[in-house]
């Protein structure tokens, strides 16, 4: 399927797996961005991923534990960088040209690179 087929919105996107263009994996896709038109039928306009994106699905109570936890960062990535959907959703460059991989950047300068003993 191509970004511009028609999809179930909720139920086809939210909760896909992104892989970048490497095959690496950028987390899942939690909260979707519409285009705010007044006229015309609604549009897709960025997918939203991290903690943050949580706000809308989540209690309140449970959302102040995932931010101690987790934080509330908020990943957009835009509409035009998906290539292609199907049981993942596939993007067009790499998770670092989106900051996707921002966390796992900064606590991999924190792991040894020799290894574990």
């Amino acid at each position: 399927m191509k970004p511009s087929d028609r999809i179930k919105l909720f139920g086809g996107l939210l909760d896909l797996p992104i892989l970048d263009k490497d095959g690496r994996y950028c987390g899942i896709v939690d909260d979707i961005e519409l285009d705010e038109k007044t006229k015309g039928p609604l549009a897709i306009s960025g997918l939203l991923v991290g903690p943050g994106a949580y706000r809308g699905r989540l209690p309140a109570w449970a959302m102040r534990l995932v931010a101690v936890f987790a934080g509330t960062r908020i990943t957009r990535v835009p509409w035009d960088a998906i290539a292609h959907i199907d049981s993942c959703v596939k993007l067009t460059g790499t998770a670092d040209s989106y900051e996707l991989h921002r966390s796992e950047n900064r606590a991999r300068s924190y792991i040894p690179k020799w290894g574990a003993m």
